[in-house]
């Protein structure tokens, strides 16, 4: 095969859902945005409902229509734009459940869909979306006339546990919702991991579902396997790549990978991020280009087929660091080449 084939672990996915709703006393949901965080979201979100996730947010009206055909009539699919001026149709046809906003959202959704359920979305101090404190005061009452399925937030900081924002944001929060009777949600994976306090009614884990940080105990759920196209002898002195960036310093056998950063494998990772055969490093050897890596396996005694990017020694939290990034950036940016892969009980 000429692409790379990224490999997901369905049951990993579930085992890491399950995971974090034992450390809840409240319902658990699945953020599936981003095609389920670059993983296929039709398969992630079957893999999800199977595991006991009932409710699912994705970022757009668009997504959720997408879900809807994945997941069929049941499961809450929420969209956390709310209600643009193009969504009034999908929302209805696929049954979505927007969240809300700001006062002119509220005002559409309540004159095209009179009847269809919403959610309201406060800002307690991100400064990002949702209705502020004096929003929240003037709208609230004409809000809870409506069938209002919840009210969330959203923490800027829950990924460091000791940033005094995490406290302040759960007063406001706190503060906002005083009296209200329907679920409250504020935390994501971050979040849940602060402890009991920001859990509230609803948590909305998303990147710790898929093997990712502030989730340390995360199983892993991807390994990304890129083919070796061409094996090379490289002489001392002669250069690797664009800019010649690489020099060898002693014979160097170079393997050339296809993959680059149309595949979501960023340029920033040239020089820094390895490769493993196993358990063994292969460091990249010049710059990442377009379609092609170039990487030093003079130290293997045999070459494979393939190498890893992606696997239990360099997760994508390591990549990321590699590229001065973070592990949504890599997970999301995987490209449409890869063979996906699929293994677990919902495959």
């Amino acid at each position: 095969m000429g692409t790379g084939t990224l490999h997901i672990d369905l049951d990993a996915l579930a085992a890491n859902w399950r995971t974090l709703d034992a450390r809840t006393g409240c319902e658990t949901a699945a953020v599936v945005k981003a095609d389920g965080y670059g993983l296929g979201v039709a398969s992630a979100a079957k893999a999800l409902a199977q595991a006991g996730a009932r409710r699912f947010f994705v970022a757009t009206a668009e997504e959720g229509a997408t879900l809807r055909k994945a997941l069929g009539d049941g499961p809450e699919i929420n969209v956390f734009s709310g209600h643009m001026a193009t969504d009034t149709d999908p929302i209805r046809d696929a049954r979505l459940t927007p969240m809300l906003n700001d006062a002119v959202q509220l005002a559409r959704h309540r004159a095209a869909l009179p009847d269809a359920p919403y959610g309201i979305q406060l800002d307690s101090g991100m400064n990002r979306l949702g209705m502020e404190p004096a929003d929240w005061a003037a709208l609230r009452a004409e809000a809870e006339a409506g069938p209002l399925t919840l009210v969330m937030s959203h923490l800027a900081c829950a990924d460091e546990p000791d940033h005094p924002h995490n406290t302040e944001q759960l007063r406001q929060f706190t503060e906002m919702t005083a009296g209200v009777t329907v679920p409250r949600s504020l935390s994501a994976t971050g979040g849940i991991l602060l402890g009991p306090a920001y859990h509230f009614d609803l948590t909305r884990p998303g990147i710790g579902l898929y093997g990712g940080l502030p989730f340390a105990e995360a199983a892993p759920v991807v390994r990304l396997s890129l083919p070796v196209i061409q094996l090379r002898e490289v002489a001392p002195g002669e250069h690797v790549g664009y800019g010649c960036t690489f020099t060898a310093t002693r014979p160097t056998r170079i393997a050339t990978l296809s993959a680059g950063y149309a595949d979501g494998l960023i340029r920033a990772m040239s020089g820094k991020a390895r490769l493993f055969a196993g358990d063994t490093p292969c460091p990249l050897a010049g710059r990442v280009s377009m379609d092609l890596l170039t990487v030093d396996v003079t130290d293997l005694p045999e070459i494979p087929e393939v190498l890893d990017i992606l696997c239990p020694a360099q997760t994508v939290d390591d990549l990321a660091e590699a590229a001065g990034t973070i592990g949504y950036e890599i997970l999301t940016s995987l490209g449409p080449r890869y063979a996906r892969r699929y293994t677990g009980r919902a495959a």
